[in-house]
């Protein structure tokens, strides 16, 4: 058994992969053995230290695999179900784990290890924008920074299938052809173009009615120029560096603009939501409505290398750590 753990944050160099020896699960946690591990731009924030962890620490939010022992109090779960999560705490990047039974759920018939493992956080993620902070409508017209990553693949195939426009923002040329394949229905190379320009243009000057944006601040105060009267602004990540201070009577009030931060633990905190989101993710990718396609796989021991990758934006679409 080997986890990865870091006791100090910095460069992708302070990664350590380590032999373990797991005790038997608490009554509550079931032993995983994980057959895939997701990889998501958030596993960065975690081992900088931009989102600050108690260390020493495990790394990883989100893995799919076997369960091969149950804690005495688990009854819903049994060995050999298949079963993914995304939660705290961090510690996906293992070979085997024990995690509480109330954060998992099982894996249907006809989604794999790989899909299962990448879903569960951008999967989850689109879900909760999509239905939750924001409730979309069939005919509105919608912006979303960083098209072609791994949440943007997914977010525009889901927003196409509730029958939204969705204008997506990508950083190269090479970015567009993926975002279009993503159900994008107008692609911004915003390093070459004024986004929120493009946007008035694509609205006949009148904006949309919500922004999500991941990319953070380089991103921020165009996203709110390209917003109509009372629109929202959801901003979920910090791709490009930390979120500026807001200057709420320049920057909002004008249009009585709404702006929230949200995160899963916010939407996705009981069993009942977890099972009910996971339900709905789980069926758009049995539907075809979403398709995922992996774009590369690391073994565990290249964890440093994959954190390489993912800040210098080289992987373009869900990847994953197989562990075995």
């Amino acid at each position: 058994m080997k986890a990865v753990e870091i006791n100090q944050t910095g460069a992708p160099e302070v990664i350590n992969l380590k032999d373990i020896s797991l005790e038997k699960p608490n009554p509550d946690e079931v032993t995983i053995e994980q057959k895939a591990i997701g990889l998501n731009y958030i596993d960065t924030y975690h081992r900088s230290g931009l989102y600050p962890l108690k260390l020493p620490s495990g790394l990883g939010l989100e893995g799919a695999g076997i369960i091969i022992e149950v804690g005495s109090n688990v009854t819903n779960f049994k060995a050999g179900d298949k079963v993914a999560y995304a939660a705290i705490p961090l510690g996906s990047y293992s070979t085997h784990r024990n995690f509480p039974a109330s954060k998992i759920v099982k894996i249907p018939d006809g989604v794999d290890f790989d899909i299962a493992a990448t879903l569960m956080t951008k999967g989850l993620t689109t879900y909760y924008l999509l239905h939750q902070t924001y409730k979309v409508k069939s005919g509105e017209t919608i912006l979303f920074h960083a098209a072609a990553g791994g949440v943007g693949q997914i977010f525009g195939q889901w927003a196409k299938s509730l029958g939204c426009t969705v204008i997506g923002t990508v950083g190269s040329d090479e970015k567009i052809e993926i975002a279009k394949n993503s159900g994008y229905e107008h692609v911004i190379n915003y390093s070459k173009e004024d986004f929120a320009k493009k946007v008035k243009e694509f609205t006949d000057g009148k904006g949309v009615p919500v922004v999500y944006d991941g990319v953070g601040k380089n991103t921020l105060e165009s996203s709110l120029e390209c917003l109509k009267m009372r629109g929202m602004m959801v901003s979920f990540g910090n791709a490009s560096g930390p979120l500026s201070d807001i200057n709420v009577p320049k920057m909002l009030q004008p249009k009585g603009l709404f702006f929230v931060r949200p995160s899963m633990q916010q939407y996705l905190s009981t069993k009942e939501e977890l099972d009910n989101a996971s339900n709905i993710m789980f069926e758009k990718i049995k539907s075809g409505k979403v398709k995922i396609e992996i774009f590369k796989k690391y073994k565990l021991s290249e964890v440093i290398e994959a954190h390489k990758d993912l800040e210098a934006r080289k992987i373009l679409g869900p990847a994953v750590i197989i562990p075995n």
